[in-house]
């Protein structure tokens, strides 16, 4: 038997515990998945009881314009939102929308009182995700928009990335059969005017196309800066996830490959070689972070590079462009990621693999010998 939706009442504290700790039809006392882990958990176990009670905790969670906020744990009892903006950051919406799915899998004729919530709210979710598109294709971090840079195309942290996954498990994957026809349609249109976007946004210098910035204005498309330690500028980070995403394409058209194609060569043309990353403690006892000698290592990619001249950029939170990453303050070395390994595997395996699958039979790059 199903547990019935969590009330207010006096004693839903120690039932709450019961239900996120596992309590099993023997008595014993099972740990219950982190929130953290609620995507990693065996297939079988999404079909259960204790899948289903923590689905509903999930949709306690959600707010009234249907998206869901980021960084709490939606396994807990809810509390008041200090914002009631839904978002895409940080796994925002879109985990716990892929949680319900999960739990819906499976689930067709004669549904109970409990799966018609986890359809509405997958529902609500779904129409939120499609509503929040902008007319150029791109979304926003935050839905209804706030008076700031989350306003912007949002790449950073693939947030944008992740919309455009999941729209296309709509609209190909079988885990999604439970979807209404309808809903299905409007996300494989929102889908291709994302593609649409990825395309439009990257930045082309003259008629060489290059990569992305983190953050593009959902007007002109231009590249745009965030923080005062993100600047408008080329990613060595997000561009990666969009090409990923852009050779995930079954039947690539030929824009899509030239974009591959343009960003692949980019890549390419600005790795760090012959440095890596080393953390160490200053003499404060302070967490740092330096570039130092290593001709062996794996080649490193810089979070930002600039515009024009393709060079490695860094920013600390005064907002001052700088060449060194040593030039910026110790406390952004430490605390953000301005390199990374990001497209070593790209350009070593999944860009030749891709190749031969699409590109086979036309003369296309070289990226290595």
């Amino acid at each position: 038997m199903l547990l019935r939706p969590i009330s207010h009442r006096k004693g839903t504290g120690l039932r709450l515990l019961l239900i996120l700790l596992g309590a099993t039809s023997s008595g014993a006392i099972e740990a219950a998945p982190a929130w953290s882990a609620a995507l990693r958990q065996p297939s079988t176990w999404y079909q259960t009881s204790e899948a289903k009670t923590l689905a509903l905790a999930v949709t306690r969670h959600q707010l009234p314009c249907g998206g869901w906020a980021k960084n709490i744990d939606l396994f807990g009892p809810p509390q008041s939102p200090s914002r009631t903006e839904g978002t895409f950051d940080n796994e925002g919406t879109i985990q716990p929308l892929r949680f319900l799915a999960a739990v819906l899998a499976g689930e067709t004729a004669s549904p109970g009182e409990t799966e018609e919530t986890l359809f509405a709210a997958f529902d609500r979710g779904v129409r939120f995700v499609l509503d929040a598109q902008y007319p150029g294709g791109g979304w926003p971090q935050y839905f209804p928009l706030r008076d700031d840079y989350s306003a912007l195309i949002t790449y950073n942290d693939h947030a944008m990335l992740r919309v455009l996954e999941f729209l296309r498990d709509i609209t190909r994957s079988p885990r999604f059969a439970f979807v209404d026809p309808n809903l299905r349609a409007r996300a494989e249109t929102a889908l291709g005017r994302g593609v649409t976007c990825v395309l439009q946004t990257q930045v082309r210098q003259g008629d060489t196309l290059t990569a992305w910035c983190a953050q593009h204005d959902p007007v002109s498309l231009a590249p745009a800066g965030a923080r005062s330690f993100e600047p408008s500028s080329l990613s060595g980070a997000e561009s990666v996830g969009l090409i990923r995403f852009l050779m995930q394409i079954e039947q690539p058209d030929p824009d899509v490959v030239a974009a591959v194609e343009g960003a692949i060569a980019w890549l390419d043309k600005v790795k760090i070689t012959g440095w890596r990353v080393e953390s160490f403690t200053d003499e404060a006892g302070l967490a740092d972070r330096r570039l130092v000698p290593a001709p062996n290592a794996t080649p490193l990619w810089a979070r930002f590079y600039t515009l024009d001249q393709h060079l490695p950029l860094y920013m600390g939170r005064d907002g001052v462009p700088h060449s060194e990453f040593s030039a910026i303050e110790r406390e952004r070395r430490a605390g953000y990621a301005y390199h990374g390994s990001w497209a070593a595997e790209l350009l070593a395996k999944d860009y030749p693999r891709w190749k031969e699958k699409h590109l086979a039979a036309r003369p296309c790059l070289s990226i290595g010998p």
